[in-house]
């Protein structure tokens, strides 16, 4: 069990921020026999003005005596923005009146004393309550939010000092909720955002785009990210606090973080010098009971970065599952048999599983009895317990669901309909938000409604299609944020992305497909599917809820309401669904060595966690004794896939030396598709004809590298040269920017890219057999051979698969292909298609 308390003396003089290292900087440098006074240094304070103004007659201050009753004292509450100037100065006093009316607005002082009685808030902000953009603001002035400087002993004995703290971490699930907050937040303190200013105090780090300054006091970031600075920094002593958002979401980067925070917590601050690290835990719709238990149960279970094993375990043989693994829901990952593959066949195997996984057990732990009073805040802080949990009501307005009175067929074709009646029967003003699958869903919606609004009156406002979907660039994704033009009704075309955290103004109706795309992994066949299922009541609600932040509105379910009836409460956790291959490699980088004793919230299936040791193992990530290796570090430190990761670096071995090929093809791979949907045979033709001279007889990957060469080979008109070859212009706009921060990632890790001006270098038939054994280092298990009946079934699980016909193989037959994923739709199909012989196949599968 941790301790509530702080380890460090809190004064009770005004909170001074002092940012001691910038988000480059490492954060565990220590300073030794430095005869420089502290004010020189450190940068000058910065406050952040967040709130009401806090004094002593408030009680709103520690004293040195320790936490006094709390008594708050409103009368106190001032405006603090008299320090910002210009227009960030107007910007913010016109939002601080929008602010004082959020549900958490009154509860604040309720937040602060939470935090300073213990170590872990649990909150249930409820939708509209404000909790993701005002809760970091609430904290930023707590004393215990300042940098403190503790001594610290060096490796040789000698004495000095490290700076621990004096930032708030945020985490959201999506970057495209890290950058919209953050550039909320910035606005509402008065300050500049991110890496615009060296003096700003608001700031996010996404993939691919860190935008923080030496002054960072609240950094927004996606979960990825910080799993990445916990690499560098375990103790992550940049921060005072970490938050972390949207956690019923549950993908399996959140369980991540969780678990290596109650590690941290548990482990006495290990790595922060006894400087409490404070958490939040902050959802709109999650049961918290779960998360009590988590945070408060089996204070006994060892460290899972220890190496020690139970003895009598250690030397038995590989037993398979555990009682309490069989308790394990099943989730579609038990029902398929074993396939045999090569690396099954190494002889080493089975000592190579006995010392990289150590049998589970579950929590020993009671489930709290307290229910949130939906009437007003729930705060629980007794003595003995290490959690405080609060409940916030949200500010919703009525929400009208309309739902579908038959099954729908075509979910494109009703959003359509729909969307023409909202805008033909309803006034301004009044934004359409539509729920759909994929990128490809919102774009071929986004063709027609832009169609269709040709054919409108002039007496009817104007309609403005925005789609909105995580392989967008950043500045496309932007626009919908901003006001909609006069006289222009907005319908912004959304995956899931849009369910939380995401507030676009002016929404009034929502259409809802109720599916979404997931990813299901099925173990014994060691098959990867990406499936579109429907989605949770708790996500159906997500999505209504959209339609009542600012007034009341409308819901279209494209379901009937007995569909909605049947739906599953909660989504169901990635972790217990997903490759857990990126989570494995994650866990050994970070220094866990007993995967199995982790602290999961949902332990995830034993076989599931031995297929991704195996995965890691024949990618040469891990050694024969399952500990990480050399490769392994480097493939967890790049913001990749596990197989592209191991691609990239294959590409910069000697024998390879294919660098810039390969980025510009797992760049093209971070969109969903850069050829444009086309909706009729006659243009459909006409592309085919336009593209012929990008089309390369090896395969789509190779079509993927010369398109992005010759787009990139274009230095005068890039939009014409997409237009003319039917090449979707935004999606390779992402697709340079990826290239570029690829490119600088290679740079920083000394991975050899030789010249960066590659664009009008030829494609041999030698090269292009490079490029495709560089792939095979990491898709060897995504291969099927060619069957005598001219079907194709997979290497490895024997299942059949065809070639989907968006690919350039499509109707060809070859000895052999590989492929980037494996969708199932009315049959099962491989995507990303390129040919391959047998032999390569047999290389990379034997290593």
């Amino acid at each position: 069990m941790f301790s509530g308390i702080d380890k460090v003396a809190m004064t009770s003089g005004p909170p001074q921020i002092k940012q001691e290292t910038s988000s480059t900087s490492k954060p565990d440098l220590i300073i030794f026999g430095s005869k420089r006074k502290r004010k020189n240094d450190e940068p000058q304070s910065t406050v952040l003005n967040h709130g009401p103004s806090q004094d002593s007659n408030g009680g709103d201050r520690n004293t040195s005596s320790g936490n006094k009753k709390y008594k708050p004292n409103h009368a106190a509450v001032q405006n603090p923005l008299e320090g910002v100037q210009g227009k960030l100065k107007e910007k913010a006093r016109k939002l601080w009146d929008q602010r004082k009316t959020l549900p958490i607005w009154s509860h604040a002082d309720v937040i602060r004393q939470s935090l300073r009685d213990k170590d872990v808030l649990l909150l249930v902000g409820e939708t509209g309550s404000g909790k993701s953009t005002q809760v970091p603001q609430i904290l930023a002035k707590e004393t215990w939010c300042t940098t403190q400087r503790v001594p610290a002993t060096a490796a040789n004995g000698k004495k000095g000092f490290v700076h621990v703290g004096g930032c708030i971490a945020i985490t959201e699930p999506r970057r495209v909720a890290a950058v919209s907050l953050a550039r909320r937040v910035a606005e509402e303190v008065g300050t500049p955002l991110g890496s615009s200013s060296p003096a700003s105090t608001v700031g996010y780090n996404v993939r691919f785009d860190n935008s923080t300054s030496p002054c960072t006091k609240i950094k927004f970031l996606t979960e990825g990210m910080l799993l990445q600075e916990m690499l560098r920094d375990p103790g992550l002593r940049e921060y005072s606090a970490v938050i972390v958002d949207e956690v019923h979401e549950r993908g399996v980067n959140v369980d991540l973080v969780m678990g290596f925070l109650k590690t941290l917590i548990n482990g006495k601050y290990k790595g922060r010098y006894g400087v409490p690290l404070k958490v939040g835990v902050m959802s709109a719709t999650v049961s918290m009971e779960g998360l009590i238990k988590f945070f408060e149960g089996d204070s006994e279970t060892r460290d899972p970065l220890s190496s020690g094993y139970r003895q009598a375990e250690a030397e038995s043989e590989w037993s398979g599952f555990s009682e309490s693994d069989k308790e394990t829901p099943d989730t579609g990952a038990n029902q398929e048999p074993h396939g045999r593959s090569g690396l099954q066949k190494n002889n080493n195997l089975r000592a190579f599983h006995n010392k990289a996984c150590d049998p589970g057990r579950e929590l020993s732990t009671e489930a709290s009895s307290d229910k949130p009073d939906r009437n007003g805040p729930l705060l629980r802080t007794t003595n003995d317990s290490a959690v405080a949990i609060c409940h916030i009501e949200g500010r919703q307005y009525p929400v009208t669901v309309v739902y579908s009175p038959e099954p729908v067929q075509d979910f494109v074709d009703a959003s359509l309909r729909n969307i023409f009646q909202i805008h033909y029967k309803e006034p301004l003003p009044g934004d359409i938000l539509v729920f759909l699958t994929g990128q490809t869903t919102v774009e071929s919606l986004e063709h027609l409604v832009n169609e269709y609004a040709i054919g409108m009156s002039p007496d009817l406002p104007n309609l403005l299609a925005l789609p909105l979907f995580a392989a967008l660039p950043q500045s496309a994704q932007q626009r919908v944020f901003l006001p909609a033009p006069p006289k222009t009704r907005k319908v912004i075309l959304a995956t899931n992305i849009a369910e939380t955290s995401v507030t676009v103004s002016g929404v009034r109706y929502v259409i809802d497909c109720g599916k979404s795309k997931i990813k299901q992994f099925r173990t014994r066949i060691g098959l990867d599917s990406l499936l579109v299922k429907p989605i949770s009541k708790s996500a159906a609600i997500q999505r209504k809820g959209r339609a009542g932040r600012e007034a009341p509105g409308q819901c279209y379910r494209l379901y009937t309401e007995q569909d909605y009836l049947n739906l599953q409460s909660q989504n169901t956790p990635e972790i217990l669904r997903c490759d857990l291959g990126q989570a494995v490699l994650t866990m050994k980088a970070r220094g866990v060595t007993n995967i199995i004793d982790f602290a999961f919230l949902d332990p995830p299936p034993r076989e599931a966690i031995e297929k991704a040791l195996m995965q890691l193992f024949q990618l040469k990530a891990l050694d024969d004794s399952g500990a990480i290796s050399k490769i392994g570090l480097e493939m967890a430190r790049l913001p990749l896939t596990v197989p592209l990761a191991r691609v990239l670096l294959a590409a910069g071995e000697p024998e390879l030396r294919c660098v810039p090929e390969v980025i510009d093809i797992i760049s093209a791979l971070s969109v969903e598709n850069i050829f444009l949907t086309l909706h009729s045979e006659e243009r459909e033709e006409e592309a085919q004809v336009a593209r012929r001279e990008l089309y390369r007889r090896e395969g789509d990957h190779l079509t993927l590298l010369t398109t992005v060469r010759a787009y990139c080979a274009e230095h005068t008109d890039r939009k014409g040269w997409a237009e003319r070859h039917f090449v979707s212009h935004r999606a390779m706009q992402a697709v340079v920017d990826v290239r570029k921060q690829l490119r600088a990632q290679c740079y920083r890790s000394r991975i050899h890219t030789g010249s960066d001006d590659t664009d009008n270098t030829p494609i041999t038939s030698e090269l292009a057999t490079t490029i495709l054994k560089c792939f095979l280092n990491g898709f060897a298990v995504n291969t099927a051979r060619l069957m005598p009946d001219g079907s194709y079934k997979t290497v490895v699980g024997n299942q059949l698969v065809a070639i989907h016909p968006s690919s350039g193989l499509y109707g060809k037959k070859v000895e052999a292909i590989m492929y980037n994923e494996f969708v199932f739709t009315n049959r099962s199909y491989a995507r990303g298609v390129s040919a391959v012989q047998m032999d390569w196949v047999g290389e990379a599968i034997g290593g």
